[in-house]
């Protein structure tokens, strides 16, 4: 629910924003926005900033959140519609997003059916030939130290040979703050195959994208990682080219 706002038109705005971005989430286990606005500037279609704070936030089934903030500068939005509760905005506005994940929320990821899809058939190089690949479950941990550990069996398909894969890494972005990249690759020692597990690294781009976050109307582009034990938090500058709630 919104925060205690002392102006009602606050408090619509800010509920039209829960209801909204609510919409976009499969589920949420807490959602509070809160809009900084007076009535003369609302009447010119001005409104000084938009703070959301959210816990638990799911999306595309199994893509989930442990926290979430979204904090605004001033915005721009139409004051006709803003009076009935809906901000929708004349010009984009840039936000700063800060998004925490746990474990689990990464390990889940890894296994949704959006991921999977990708990973049925997935095609690598061994030995300078094409192999297809299946692969199972994907444990992940993160044991602190900045580093992300990923386990899994491969099957592949030509042969119906399984080789387990086993290692830890240091996430980090890319200049363009879309693509996870994962640097200090150490193979960890029940690890049945380096090759293949260099080659599943290589192809591994389409599966880091990070824009595979994204919410209908915003774009982010991830600025720092920060893995600690248990928990990984990224920070990112946020463009949006509509609002929730609008």
């Amino acid at each position: 629910m919104a925060k205690g706002n002392s102006d009602l038109g606050e408090q619509a705005l800010s509920k039209a924003v829960e209801m909204g971005l609510s919409t976009q989430l499969d589920s949420v286990e807490s959602l509070e926005a809160e809009i900084r606005t007076n009535p003369g500037a609302l009447l010119q279609g001005e409104v000084e900033s938009a703070d959301i704070q959210g816990q638990g936030l799911v999306i595309k089934g199994d893509l989930r959140t442990e926290e979430l903030r979204v904090q605004t500068d001033g915005m721009a939005i139409d004051p006709i519609k803003a009076a009935f509760g809906n901000i929708e905005l004349t010009r984009p506005t840039n936000a700063a997003m800060a998004a925490k994940l746990t474990e689990a929320d990464i390990e889940r990821a890894c296994n949704s059916d959006y991921i999977q899809q990708k990973l049925q058939n997935l095609e690598v190089k061994l030995d300078d030939r094409p192999v297809q690949m299946k692969i199972q479950q994907v444990q992940v941990s993160l044991p602190g130290e900045g580093r992300v550990a990923i386990a899994t069996d491969i099957l592949k398909l030509d042969s119906g040979e399984q080789q387990h894969v086993a290692f830890s890494a240091v996430p980090a972005v890319d200049a363009q703050g879309y693509q996870l990249m994962l640097n200090d690759v150490q193979m960890e020692p029940n690890n049945t195959s380096e090759p293949l597990t260099q080659s599943l690294l290589a192809a591994a781009n389409d599966l880091l994208d990070l824009r595979q976050f994204s919410l209908s109307g915003m774009t982010f582009q991830v600025e720092r990682i920060d893995v600690q034990k248990e928990h990984m938090t990224l920070q990112a500058k946020a463009h949006l080219k509509t609002f929730p709630g609008g």
